[in-house]
């Protein structure tokens, strides 16, 4: 054995810098949770969560992403985001595309904000035969105009659709470019705002279940941090049980309302038309059955849409674009059960 004394000391050495690698590694973060979301009241509402830290109380180092509703699915596409918020039939667009995903959380259901806005002069859906109509092609307001003229015994080739990007559809109707528009909130009530005496023909509280909003995950990044996205559904729940209280509803306001720039009043009404899922609401929309009350009745609903219309050739397996088991298994815990109530 050598006993020389420099021996020792490079020997020391050696050790400290190893186990300095070690604690340097043991104390490496994790990645974000990137989560891509746009603006929708329902998924605004993350806002509240970011602002009180609720995340970071976790142990959580979230990153939300703010993009316009199409970018945000881009981008999650392209592998920017780890999850986006989008629309039970547009997931389907994007995993047709190439990126399939898989829902963690339903959000909420439209329940208003999304509109067919008319011109004044334009009293119904039958009214719209022969006009032009300004809506994002492949969309879910698409999905929403479709539905409202096959309810009212039309097809979409009695009307001319515009190719038109939602945020720009206020605009096209005040310049006239087009008869009606179909789009959500905010920018269903700014083409109300900026068209005097235009109104809704047809809204989502007419279909409720055809438009459920949702957090869509990548499939590869739910297997590997499962453990993660359980605590962001447990953060989500505390945002709906804040939310159910009258008295947090001033404080809310404010906090969304600066995301949009516009005065808490303002955004009420944006507020009411997205039914905001309490997590017992969840579970029964979770049941897999047919119909609208089901998000997997409604799913196949809008695939048959989706091929229908050609957004998409084929059928998706849209089963495995839905997975229940974060919301039933924090539904078991004592927060959950305390919270119910």
């Amino acid at each position: 054995m050598n006993r020389h004394p420099l021996f020792y000391f490079a020997l020391r050495r050696v050790t400290l810098c190893c186990l300095a690698s070690l604690t340097s590694f043991s104390i490496v973060k994790a990645e974000p949770l990137k989560v891509a979301y746009s603006d929708w009241p329902g998924w605004v509402v993350l806002d509240i969560a970011a602002k009180k830290d609720w995340f970071k109380q976790e142990g959580l180092d979230v990153q939300l992403m703010w993009y316009d509703y199409a970018p945000s699915m881009d981008a999650f596409s392209t592998g920017k985001a780890d999850a986006v918020c989008m629309t039970n039939g547009d997931a389907l667009v994007t995993g047709s595309a190439g990126k399939p995903s898989v829902a963690i959380i339903i959000t909420d259901y439209s329940s208003g904000n999304d509109m067919v806005v008319a011109k004044p002069g334009i009293e119904s859906v039958k009214d719209l035969k022969g006009k032009k109509i300004g809506v994002e092609l492949g969309l879910v307001d698409h999905l929403l105009l479709l539905n409202a003229l096959e309810s009212n015994g039309m097809k979409d080739s009695d009307v001319t659709l515009v190719n038109t990007p939602t945020n720009e559809t206020p605009q096209v109707l005040g310049a006239g470019a087009v008869d009606a528009i179909a789009a959500w909130q905010p920018n269903s009530g700014q083409a109300m705002k900026t068209v005097p005496g235009s109104k809704p023909i047809y809204t989502s509280a007419q279909a409720p279940g055809l438009i459920y909003d949702l957090v869509y995950v990548s499939r590869e990044n739910l297997e590997k941090r499962r453990a993660d996205w359980a605590k962001f559904v447990k953060v989500w729940y505390r945002i709906v049980d804040y939310l159910e209280d009258p008295a947090n509803l001033d404080e809310a306001l404010k906090i969304l309302a600066a995301r949009d720039n516009v005065k808490p009043e303002e955004y009420e009404p944006f507020l009411k038309g997205t039914h905001i899922l309490k997590l017992q609401e969840a579970l029964q929309h979770w049941k897999k059955a047919d119909g609208l009350a089901s998000v997997y009745g409604s799913t196949k609903v809008v695939d048959d849409f989706n091929v229908k219309y050609g957004v998409y050739k084929q059928h998706v397996d849209f089963q495995g674009y839905l997975d229940a088991s974060l919301t039933t298994e924090f539904a078991q815990t004592a927060g959950a059960k305390a919270a119910s109530k």
